[in-house]
């Protein structure tokens, strides 16, 4: 694939908000907690929109009405899942069935509690997949330890599409065997803030 192709392959992302913060159990919602000011899930959704991604579509499902009012004025899709207490198998299923990721050549996967990715983190995984003509999986890591974002090839769409409870596309990467290319990109690729210290060791804030 040459270089004007390259230009052009659009790559969608989806950026997985539905989960219920289990692991914080005062109350507040981790994706809602701010960072420099603004809610996590808004951080993490303005992240993407200031890379090379074509579209972005959140999957929102816990407190999915606080969620989007978060977002609500940013363009970008949302799509709630009314199954998403059944595990990220459904988030994602309900993300590859949506319409905005017709045509494209790639989708991103990143999780929305992950507060260090940035957009030169996206537009690094994005650049290695174009590279490659969009044909092996490329996934954020750091020290050789897989994370994420993750950029899935488009022949991996109606797979993903019929993905249920708490499988990650990482059971279907596995059982085809496809070549996964990790790219470096520090602690950001692994960091997440599932606990109320990870959010205040990552410099959030707790509000809701």
């Amino acid at each position: 694939m040459g270089s004007e192709s390259s230009r052009v392959m659009r790559i969608a992302g989806v950026l997985l908000a539905a989960g219920q913060s289990s692991r914080i159990t005062s109350g507040h919602h981790k994706l809602l907690a701010e960072f420099d000011g603004l809610p996590l899930v808004r951080r993490s959704a303005e992240t993407m929109l200031r890379s090379g991604l074509s579209s972005v579509l959140v999957v929102t499902g816990h407190r999915s009405t606080e969620i989007e009012c978060a977002i609500d004025d940013l363009p970008l899709s949302v799509v709630f899942n009314d199954r998403f207490s059944s595990g990220m198998g459904t988030s994602l299923g309900c993300g590859f069935r949506h319409e905005s990721l017709n045509g494209c050549a790639g989708a991103l996967i990143m999780l929305a509690d992950m507060p260090m990715v940035t957009e030169q983190h996206i537009n690094q995984l994005i650049a290695t997949f174009r590279m490659l003509d969009g044909r092996q999986v490329v996934r954020g890591a750091s020290k050789g330890k897989a994370g994420h974002p993750v950029v899935i090839p488009v022949t991996f769409f109606e797979r993903l599409k019929q993905l249920e409870g708490d499988e990650g596309a990482k059971v279907i990467l596995q059982d085809t065997g496809v070549e996964t290319l990790l790219v470096d990109l520090g602690h950001a690729a692994l960091i997440d803030v599932d606990t109320p210290d990870a959010v205040r060791s990552a410099g959030g804030l707790l509000k809701n």
